[in-house]
């Protein structure tokens, strides 16, 4: 028997409380707190630094380039804030906090 639905925290619709991807609007993360991009530790929209790390959630968006909340979506664009690795057999996408990729650790510029 599944549980009961959750709002999606992006479009408010009703959604399964497993969801890693909204059904509906089709942004990821739209169930349970925000978390920082580096150790996963719960923030709020407000904060100008992660409470566990330190990492500044304020960063420049890399498809607009305007400051933004670093959560999962520019606030200005709404783009997913995140870059591709560059390496033709990586492609790995992960969020900017390193001048090396996360799984090949080629440079990402």
């Amino acid at each position: 028997m599944p549980g009961y639905k959750h709002p999606c925290r992006y479009c408010d619709k009703l959604i399964p409380p497993d969801s890693n991807v909204c059904p509906l609007c089709g942004k990821i993360n739209p169930l349970g707190p925000l978390r920082c991009p580096k150790c996963r530790n719960p923030i709020q929209k407000d904060w100008k630094r992660c409470s566990n790390c330190g990492l500044s959630l304020e960063i420049d968006c890399p498809k607009c380039g305007k400051i933004t909340f670093f959560g999962d979506y520019c606030e200005h664009c709404d783009a997913r804030l995140v870059v591709v690795c560059p390496n033709p057999k990586c492609k790995t996408e992960q969020p900017p906090i390193g001048n090396n990729c996360i799984k090949c650790n080629k440079p990402l510029k």
